[in-house]
């Protein structure tokens, strides 16, 4: 089981580091780690996107390789977390309506996701004070994940006539596999946030997430590669890690943890 967990915990690693080579090519912030002119005050913007890139890209590999990996994991936990805190949430426009929460909670999953891997890896032997901090942390990662996907899947329902034009064309019912990911969705979240079935939810939506990265991001993404900076990549990309992590969190190593 250690060897699907450390897949998976890759999984996650890898989309974090696509996201961050993506915002080296693009010479700024994906707006799902930081909304686009926000803060005003950031000056040198370009030479922060560098710095927060590399640590990112250097975080994963730390990951991916298991070097330290526990105590970097819940770091990188805290500091998504302190980035939807402090630029996500402040940085929204008012009066703003529910889509336009979008990053914001795939952020929040980000942090939920390296809380998640933290509390998939061994415990280090005296860690600092910062780090025994952030594991009281690591049960929220699946709540992180959880809210995200009834929100989502609470959004199928808000926004039908759009999240239909996202189903395949060769996939006939649009409308309905639409209502039925928004359930889908919802359901999944519910039963991580009731600990109804727990293993069992988060396999299925790791598969469902799995499938809509194979069958509809991959897709749209080489048909249209360029808009919006390459939006339909970081789609990809974040279907695969969020796929990851559900994966992760339906593994059954160190599940104390979670």
């Amino acid at each position: 089981m250690e060897n699907y967990n450390r897949l998976w915990r890759s999984f996650f690693a890898i989309m974090l580091i696509c996201i961050a080579v993506q915002q080296i090519i693009c010479a700024d912030f994906r707006p799902v780690i930081m909304l686009p002119g926000y803060p005003v005050w950031l000056t040198h913007r370009l030479v922060w996107v560098w710095i927060f890139s590399i640590a990112l890209i250097t975080a994963c590999a730390v990951i991916i390789f298991e070097i330290r990996a526990r105590s970097v994991s819940l770091i990188l936990a805290g500091v998504l977390i302190l980035l939807v805190l402090g630029f996500q949430i402040p940085g929204q426009p008012y009066p703003s309506h529910i889509g336009s929460w979008t990053d914001a909670f795939k952020e929040l999953t980000f942090s939920g996701g390296a809380f998640i891997v933290a509390g998939s890896l061994p415990r280090e032997n005296n860690p600092p004070g910062l780090i025994k901090f952030l594991e009281k942390l690591i049960p929220s990662g699946k709540y992180f994940l959880a809210i995200t996907m009834v929100i989502f899947g609470y959004m199928h329902f808000v926004y039908p006539a759009f999240v239909s034009t996202l189903v395949p064309n060769w996939i006939p019912g649009h409308l309905f596999w639409t209502y039925f990911a928004g359930a889908a969705l919802i359901l999944a979240g519910l039963a991580i946030i009731l600990n109804i079935k727990r293993r069992l939810a988060a396999g299925l939506l790791g598969l469902m997430i799995l499938l809509w990265f194979i069958m509809l991001h991959m897709p749209r993404a080489i048909a249209d590669p360029h808009s919006g900076n390459g939006n339909e990549w970081t789609s990809v990309f974040e279907a695969f890690g969020f796929s990851g992590i559900a994966f992760l969190l339906a593994g059954r190593s160190h599940k104390k943890n979670f």
